[in-house]
């Protein structure tokens, strides 16, 4: 509980904190993570473009962001928290990357945009290197979760024509639906998801106050994006990894976290690429399609035996005249020519990048923080730090199966997704002081 009358520090500081350099790192950190997830340009419905042409105003300031994130790592970030989140797997999948980029049909406009997924990356490791104690990263997700939540909601009192999807746009079926700063309601309820793991962290901090604030008004806001997938996967998510504490098991986390994962595969790329559990599912369910989805993996896939070792390149595929300017097939659900993505983010990964760089996204995306959560000191600050990152990871994880951010720019979904796993490194290997 928050008390005035002590000198506990809970969930006030004293003012005076903030101008030490420990102040200045996690108010750096807060900054960052907040414009990172809202971007230059919240309440844009068509999406702000960070790496065209045609947004200045987000490209000088992601570019600034970059600037001011290699200052403070350099000055102000101490060095067993560099050294705990630098990663061969991720080495070797940014080297795959940057082949993408290169190998590109065209590579300046695919370099623009990989620099922003570039510094996207570089902003999370900054926010988590950044904190100095569990009361800093506390700070850090409090203020940067109210803010982000509450200019959602104010968007839908004040502006809801932009704040809340119309009938007039190309998704009449999504009126009325929420999506506050952000561009699509599926991208807003993933968000809110994650700031509601956060507020579950705060609360069992002790910042009882803040945590249940932004969990009840993230879960609020989430339920009426009207996303069903994210209605499921939170309370999965908030299940797997805290229930098996609760009871003494806390490692039965990783083997519920394995299940989960391997059963969403088999339910979904499975039931399209091997053919007993095609035919199982034509057979019980013969309808499920997960909204046509399954006609862009099947099509993905064959296009992807045709450059299965380094895929098409950034950004070359989907939207591009390969696809544009090719023939419908009568029996397609959706019309490829106007897919701006494959809806699974493991298959458009091996697309866009091949297949050695979708193994080894699978070690560093899933196994690694496994073995990682496995690794986290049995510290209260550690374990409450790593179990919230273990729900972001477990939720968008499983959530990149039915939609695509690998690699996306500075998709907030994806940037959220890298603040997980590297975050599981950090608590892996970092011993977390409560102040």
């Amino acid at each position: 509980m928050s008390n005035i009358g002590s000198l506990k520090r809970t969930e006030a500081a004293p003012l005076s904190a903030a101008f030490t350099s420990s102040g200045v790192a996690t108010a750096i950190a807060t900054v960052l993570l907040t414009v990172v997830i809202v971007s230059f340009r919240p309440f844009q419905p068509a999406g702000a473009d960070v790496a065209g042409g045609g947004d200045i105003v987000n490209q000088l300031g992601f570019g600034s962001l970059g600037g001011v994130s290699i200052l403070a790592l350099l000055t102000l970030a101490a060095p067993d928290r560099l050294r705990a989140l630098a990663s061969l797997p991720w080495a070797i999948l940014l080297c795959f990357f940057m082949i993408s980029v290169l190998t590109a049909t065209d590579p300046g406009s695919a370099f623009r945009a990989a620099s922003f997924t570039l510094i996207g990356i570089l902003a999370m490791a900054t926010v988590l290197a950044l904190p100095r104690d569990g009361d800093a990263y506390s700070t850090v997700l409090a203020v940067s979760g109210l803010v982000v939540v509450g200019l959602c909601y104010a968007g839908v009192a004040l502006n809801p024509s932009v704040a809340i999807h119309g009938a007039d746009g190309v998704e009449p079926q999504h009126a009325g639906l929420w999506r506050g700063a952000f561009s699509h309601k599926n991208i807003a309820a993933p968000v809110m998801a994650c700031y509601s793991f956060a507020g579950i962290y705060l609360f069992r901090r002790g910042w009882h106050r803040s945590g249940a604030i932004l969990f009840a008004a993230a879960m609020f806001f989430m339920v009426h994006t009207g996303s069903k997938t994210t209605a499921g996967l939170v309370p999965l998510s908030i299940m797997v990894v805290i229930l098996p504490g609760l009871i003494g098991m806390r490692l039965g986390a990783t083997v519920l976290f394995a299940t989960a994962i391997i059963g969403t595969a088999l339910a979904t790329l499975g039931i399209v690429f091997i053919d007993p559990l095609k035919d199982l599912a034509a057979y019980f369910v013969p309808d499920l399609t997960y909204t046509g989805r399954t006609t862009l993996w099947a099509y993905a896939g064959e296009m992807l035996a045709r450059h299965p070792w380094f895929g098409y390149g950034y950004e070359s595929f989907w939207g591009t005249p390969l696809l544009t300017e090719s023939e419908r097939a009568f029996d397609q659900d959706w019309d490829i020519r106007a897919i701006v993505h494959g809806h699974n983010g493991y298959l458009d990964l091996a697309v866009l990048m091949g297949i050695p760089a979708l193994v080894t996204a699978i070690y560093a995306f899933l196994i690694a923080p496994l073995r990682d959560y496995m690794r986290i000191p049995l510290t209260k600050e550690n374990v409450f730090l790593g179990d919230m990152f273990m729900m972001v990871v477990l939720f968008t994880a499983l959530n990149a199966f039915l939609e695509s951010f690998f690699f996306r720019r500075a998709d907030p979904v994806w940037l959220f997704f890298v603040f997980g796993v590297l975050g599981l490194r950090l608590v892996s290997r970092v011993v977390i002081r409560k102040a």
